[in-house]
């Protein structure tokens, strides 16, 4: 087939972020529909899409040329002073020819990143001359030099211009670009480009600089430059392009514009055959590692591990030996043998050293996490602490020896110690080969809606309503959305702003929005990485890579996840707590895993701050399942899972005996035992597949990823045939063979990964273990971890004060800069009481700790360097009760705390002039006069402005709350708590109780105020929208000091919830107002026939005069029951707490 004789070389993607709207997929379907040979990517200043650019083209069957529409500066790319936006660079396109064209590409564009950042990565030409070689040049838009000058007037400067191009590409190299747009300055230019290149001799060629793909895609262009510049499409100054011309032209359309210059055409096939650049994916590239000159990497790890497991096997044997010893010594073999047969011992070397780097220096690191905790070697090694044979995992589940790829072991480190680990590594393997990676957000569906509303001006209420209609369905797109929702579908009918909303919406869905820097994810390099891909700077100015994980991957190089696991901050606190206070070391890696005490933690549901069980969900499985081991731990980690889920209530029934466990053959129980015949990890799969259907490990992995993908053609004509095949040689009989594997299949592919799930349930345990037998030690640690999170410290201070854990107000004599345990009790720290800074609290500390307790305000003073503790942090320490131990009250202390600093100044002067003063005794110390003699005899502040005063140096309220008086009833009045309000429905009605903490006014359009005020409450706080006529009328309530019980709407947003408001009133008034009506709503799917006739019995033992009503929900549809004339109910709180108890939080409402 003939190809086209026109090639686009210069075409921005969805790459030129929020710029080009092309997608890959589209751009190759358009180029292979025109027969194109080839075609060309250039966004600006980027490199960004190089690797998926080159793997869609190759998939295509066209050519791909890697280029980049570079930002070249006047005069040195270090010049950044005096200039506007628009007069900081050029523009020049550049091609890559061959391979040493790109790695000068890669060079050119991380030099525009690192050095010649202004408003744009910006290169000049000294160092284009530098890398020049391998490289076609093009000389750009109208924003090009030499377009520049021409239109100026300036023919000397743009002749000048192209020899300097000239002279860098060298002969043939450089081409003058002439481009078709319909703009007037484009026409003139062309005129002048053509002249200059037939006078002297610089070849042309035609472009469209595209950055959309077809015609009406313009309008969608001009939405995302409004996105991409904060306008509007309203907006007359907004950026826009001027006309509809810009898109990815036929050959033919091509042809016929430049038929006065056959020759601009001619040369785009030219230039392409010069470009043949070449990928070779698969290789691994891995770190130089440095081991000792007579012994290889292979070597290396085998010794180590060796020597490591010697160092382990007496604690795993405890006493036996033989089979269990030989065992673990002929597993670690075989994974050495695999490891060695991949090529891998450097990258186990590599791991092992920065974890145990980590552990030398006291910096927390996870068990494990993912597949790597089914190897041996990493528990030998310290990459892990977990033991894959106790726990039966595999290492075939992480290295398939069948299907080679690079291994990939995520490490959680606590986040206090993550940049040391980081910098470690940097210092080690050079910071040049060493960088953090690129991730691209994307303009999802409800996002998309959302930033498109913006640009066509679109009221933020009608774009929300919209936004709102889209299922809540992960990644679902708006074809999908608009499909589902009858409501879309309408709106789009009706109202033509909503259908252009949408069509816009869905032409800008899924494209690159922006770039941040990965979570985790840290690339090292044999090279240096410029020798491998190109680097960037991220928004928060740190030197990235310009590829994603996946093409670093592609090319080859070494990623590692470095993350950052809090909870492992929570127990290095927790046992820094138990060990300063009392004296006892804990060894969390070698806890017995059969404590009572941690399980009967799990099963009251006390699990706030337990790792992966804090939720509400969790907490119901938690009560209802009753985990008495570690292996249901385990399980459950594994199936709380959308998919899995479904599969809880039958695990709880088959674990408690109310279902007889039936196992279709006896070899099964072995493998099922555990999980009470129900298969739950992906790793039962694979044993089954050995045990049943005769695989290798090795196979049954593959097997376990067909099954997981869902691949059910491959499932079908392969693997089934295999299995069956397998078990007839095991004499096992075809029909239960075939049962066997359709369980298989229909548990298989909700399967998770058993080593995952082991490894975080040991963090489970450990922070269960923790908060068992160390409370205080363990909270202190918690809220330690969330001292800048305000809303989560006002729910642990009512979680610890539920257990019994009193948390005390700071104390000059006790307190440290931070959380602190004293006794049973914990003890807030200095630091977080307002006006009090660092240089306050080291000079209290230090005094304290060189003369002992303070024992009066005078004393303190005295004592203190008064040039660091003012009269305003003193303020502030009296209110907030860290006087309280000195036997004085806050009021006497508020009233002449000023005249006692001044006495005491007095004295700190006398001393330091050398006179003797009658309160010291001869050798300067002061004497114990405690200054009472100066204090007012004032009773103490009421309860009331005690509460005030703490909430105002300290942020929260320490020695009571104004809600603790309603704690009795408040599940009664409201509905939802900030803990609880995201489990509603946007738009459901709801009822919350709090103190107002800040109003924040605005004034509407229409010169009118509303409110957006934070309603806190015993978990945190919730916003409240009140709108101008509401806030009117609740106007004094609002700025009073008493609770309020606020009714609204609910308000949901992807990332926020907020209520709004329609009425407000005194909680206290409305706590005195009798319910008449219960009702007790049932999920079918979740509760149990027993469950609810524990309901039936549990509201008989209320009798009372109110009616109360069964709501059944299954699905979408709902039955409701009345319980009848001799079932009614004394509606109270032990009520609806024993309801809620039996089925689940918030299903007890009261009317």
């Amino acid at each position: 087939m003939k190809h086209a004789d026109f090639v686009h070389l210069h075409v921005h993607t969805q790459y030129s972020l929020l710029d080009g709207t092309i997608r890959l997929d589209d751009l190759f379907q358009k180029a292979k529909t025109y027969q194109m040979p080839a075609v060309a990517m250039t966004d600006h200043g980027n490199l960004y899409g190089t690797i998926d650019f080159y793997k869609h083209a190759y998939k295509y069957g066209i050519k791909p040329i890697i280029g980049c529409e570079m930002y070249v500066a006047p005069k040195s790319r270090f010049d950044k002073a005096g200039y506007g936006i628009g007069e900081t660079a050029n523009h020049l396109v550049l091609l890559a020819r061959n391979r040493q064209g790109y790695r000068n590409l890669m060079k050119l564009s991380t030099a525009g990143f690192l050095d010649g950042f202004y408003y744009r990565p910006r290169i000049d030409k000294e160092i284009l001359a530098q890398y020049h070689e391998g490289l076609i040049g093009m000389s750009g838009c109208l924003h090009g030099e030499i377009s520049g000058h021409l239109l100026r007037g300036n023919p000397d400067e743009a002749i000048r211009a192209a020899n300097q191009y000239q002279e860098i590409f060298g002969e043939g190299n450089f081409f003058i670009e002439i481009m078709e747009n319909g703009l007037p300055e484009q026409k003139a230019a062309n005129q002048a480009l053509i002249e200059l290149s037939r006078r002297h001799d610089f070849p042309l060629v035609a472009t469209n600089d595209c950055h959309y793909l077809n015609q009406d895609d313009a309008e969608a262009h001009e939405v995302l430059l409004c996105i991409q510049t904060g306008k509007t499409m309203e907006d007359s100054e907004r950026m826009k392009f001027g006309t509809d011309q810009f898109y990815f032209r036929s050959p033919e359309e091509m042809k016929r514009l430049f038929s006065h210059c056959p020759e601009a055409i001619d040369n785009t096939i030219n230039i392409a055959e010069k470009c043949n650049l070449t990928f070779e994916f698969g290789s691994i590239l891995l770190p130089h590692f440095e081991i000792n000159p007579d012994e290889t990497l292979d070597e290396r790890l085998k010794r180590e591990a060796t020597e490591g497991l010697a160092a382990l096997l007496p604690k795993i044997l405890k006493g036996e030996n033989g089979n269990l010893r030989e065992q673990y010594v002929k597993r670690l073999r075989h994974e050495l043998e695999i490891i060695r047969s991949m090529g891998f011992a450097g990258y186990f070397l590599i791991v092992s050293d920065f974890i145990n780097y980590a552990k030398k220096k006291n910096i927390p690191v996870g068990p494990g996490r993912g597949s790597a905790a089914g190897s041996l070697v990493a528990y030998a090694t310290g990459i892990t602490n977990i033991d894959p044979i106790r726990y039966n995992l595999f290492f075939e589940r992480f290295l398939n020896p069948d299907r080679i790829s690079m291994p990939d072991i995520d490490t959680d480190f606590c986040p206090e110690g993550r940049e040391e680990i980081i910098r470690y590594v940097t210092e080690k393997y050079g910071s040049d080969k060493v960088s953090q990676i690129i991730t691209f957000g994307k303009m999802q569906a409800r996002a998309v809606i959302r930033d498109v509303g913006r640009a066509l001006n679109i009221s933020y209420g009608e774009v929300d309503r919209i936004a709102k209609l889209i299922p809540n369905v992960l990644n679902i797109k708006l074809d999908d959305a608009i499909k589902r929702e009858p409501r879309l579908q309408e709106e789009a009918k009706n109202n033509p702003r909503i259908k252009k909303l949408l069509d816009m919406s869905r032409a800008l869905e899924g494209l690159n929005r922006h770039s941040s820097t990965h979570a985790a994810g840290v690339v090292i390099s044999d090279l240096p990485l410029v020798e491998r891909i190109p680097l960037c700077r991220s928004p928060k100015d740190d030197v990235v890579t310009q590829f994603s994980m996946n093409d670093i991957q592609d090319v080859g190089l070494t990623k590692f996840d470095f993350l950052g696991l809090k909870t492992l901050t929570v127990i290095k606190n927790t046992l820094r707590f138990i060990r300063e206070g009392r004296g006892v070391e804990v060894d969390i890696d070698s806890l017995p895993l059969d404590d009572r005490p941690a399980y009967e933690l799990l099963m009251r549901s006390n699990t706030d701050g337990i790792f992966q069980l804090e939720s509400a969900g969790m907490k119901d499985i938690l009560v209802r399942m009753k985990p008495d081991c570690i292996e249901d731990v385990i399980a459950l980690i594994a199936l709380y899972r959308p998919g899995p889920m479904e599969n809880v209530p039958e695990f709880i029934s088959r674990k408690q005996g109310k279902t007889k466990i039936v196992y279709e053959i006896p070899e099964l129980q072995a493998i099922l035992k555990e999980t009470y015949g129900i298969i739950v990890y992906q790793e039962q799969v694979m044993q089954i597949a050995v045990a049943i259907g005769n695989y290798t490990l090795s196979e049954a992995d593959t097997l376990r990823k067909v099954m997981s993908k869902k691949k059910s053609e491959e499932m079908e004509s392969k693997e089934k045939p295999k299995f069956l095949e397998g078990a007839r040689k095991k004499k096992i009989p075809e029909a239960k063979a075939t049962r066997i594997w359709e369980q298989m299949e229909t548990f298989g592919k909700y399967g998770f990964n058993k080593s995952h799930s082991t490894a975080y349930a040991i963090i489970s345990y450990q922070t269960a273990y923790l908060k068992a037998h160390y409370p205080a030690e363990f909270m202190a640690a918690l809220l330690t971890s969330e001292k800048d999170n305000r809303d989560k410290i006002i729910s642990h201070i009512t979680s610890c004060r539920e257990m019994g854990i009193n948390v005390l107000p700071p104390d000059i004599n006790e307190s440290k800069s931070d959380f602190s345990v004293v006794g049973e009790n914990i003890r807030f720290g200095l630091a977080a009481v307002k006006n009090v800074g660092v240089g306050a609290i080291d000079s209290i500390i230090s005094v304290r700790e060189e003369g002992g307790r303070f024992v009066s305000l005078l004393d303190f003073c005295d004592r203190v360097d008064q040039r660091k503790v003012n009269k305003r942090v003193i303020e502030s320490l009296i209110k907030c009760g860290a006087f309280d131990s000195t036997g004085n009250n806050r009021c006497q202390l508020m009233a002449c705390y000023e005249d006692i600093m001044d006495q005491a100044q007095r004295r700190q002067r006398e001393r330091s002039s050398g006179q003797v003063n009658i309160f010291e005794d001869h050798g300067g110390k002061p004497l114990l006069d405690t200054g009472d003699s100066l204090l007012p005899d004032f009773p103490e502040w009421d309860h009331k402005e005690l509460l005030a005063n703490e909430k105002e140096t300290i942020g929260f309220y320490i020695t009571g709350h104004p809600l603790s008086r309603f704690s009795d009833r408040l599940g009664m009045i409201a509905n939802a708590d900030s803990s609880t309000i995201s489990r509603k429905s946007d738009r459901e009605t709801v009822a919350v109780a709090g103190v107002v903490s800040s109003i924040r006014e605005v004034i509407t359009k229409r010169k009118e105020t509303m409110a957006y005020v934070t309603l806190e409450d015993l978990k945190g706080s919730v916003t409240v929208i009140f709108f101008s006529d509401v806030y009117r009328s609740a106007y004094d309530l609002l700025h009073g000091d008493d609770p309020l019980l606020i009714r609204g709407t609910l308000d949901i947003a992807e990332d926020s919830i907020k209520v709004i408001a329609t009425e407000a009133t005194l909680l206290a008034s409305a706590a005195e107002k009798p319910y008449q009506t219960a009702y007790f709503t049932i999920d079918v799917k979740k509760t149990s026939a027993e469950d609810i006739e524990l309901l039936r019995r549990s509201l008989k033992q209320f009798p009372g005069t109110q009616d109360g009503f069964i709501r059944l929900m299954e699905e979408r549809c709902e039955t409701v029951i009345y319980l009848g004339e001799d079932m009614k109910l004394d509606l109270s709180w032990p009520l609806k707490k024993e309801a809620e108890r039996i089925i689940g939080s918030g299903a007890a409402q009261f009317l």
